[in-house]
């Protein structure tokens, strides 16, 4: 099945030229990798914190236009975060950076970035919070079993057709039309339904792929 991860080569021939930079400048893969992860989980306490205050922060818990224009951060720390991975993955693989704990930082970073980007959208109005949760733990078993592959003796698997980059793109999205104040709140529970469902379809169509590399 389509997924965005199909456009990842063409994405990494634009990066090349950075990716070779920082390499020249000393930058390590693991240093990319533990930016992007920081990155996400900043983003996601800020978010958290305007609309369920933290005690270590102080923030005003009424809901206004400025609070939904700062979902506009989520969009944008997910294109963000797509160019750091696949900077982090160029830079292990084209100047030998691989590294027993750049594949654990790689592995756990994910997973721990869209939980603490997604999450937060629970205490958002109109997002439904047991379908925010659903999402996310959908998608924590999704790359949980494309890791799994490589256990059985498959290669890890990105199958389709809701991974990581294709959640991404879809929450992107949401939390860009809300943030601009658009009310689309009689479809976010049918979306994040669908996306649930696609995440389950993955999680099958990855579980079979890697059975059939095996035999």
């Amino acid at each position: 099945m389509v997924s965005v991860y199909d456009i990842k080569p063409a994405f990494q021939n634009l990066l090349r030229p950075v990716v070779k930079m920082l390499a020249r400048i000393g930058v390590t893969a693991n240093q990319v990798t533990v930016a992007a992860m920081l990155l996400s989980i900043v983003t996601g306490i800020w978010i958290l914190d305007e609309y369920h205050p933290l005690p270590f922060l102080s923030a005003d818990n009424s809901e206004s236009a400025s609070s939904l224009c700062l979902l506009l951060a989520i969009p944008v720390v997910l294109l963000l975060r797509m160019v750091l991975n696949a900077i982090d993955g160029m830079l292990a693989r084209e100047h030998d950076m691989k590294s027993s704990l750049g594949a654990v930082l790689n592995e756990l970073g994910d997973v721990i970035s869209d939980a603490a980007l997604y999450l937060p959208l629970a205490y958002v109005a109109g997002f439904n919070a047991v379908l925010v949760v659903g999402m996310v733990i959908v998608g924590i078993i999704a790359e949980m079993t494309g890791v799994i592959a490589v256990q059985i003796g498959a290669s890890r698997r990105y199958d389709g057709p809701m991974g990581k980059s294709d959640r991404a793109l879809v929450v992107g999205l949401l939390c860009g039309i809300v943030g601009l104040g658009y009310d689309i709140s009689n479809w976010l529970d049918t979306i994040l339904g669908v996306l649930i469902g696609l995440g389950v379809l993955t999680i099958w169509n990855r579980s079979r792929k890697a059975l059939q590399e095996c035999q």
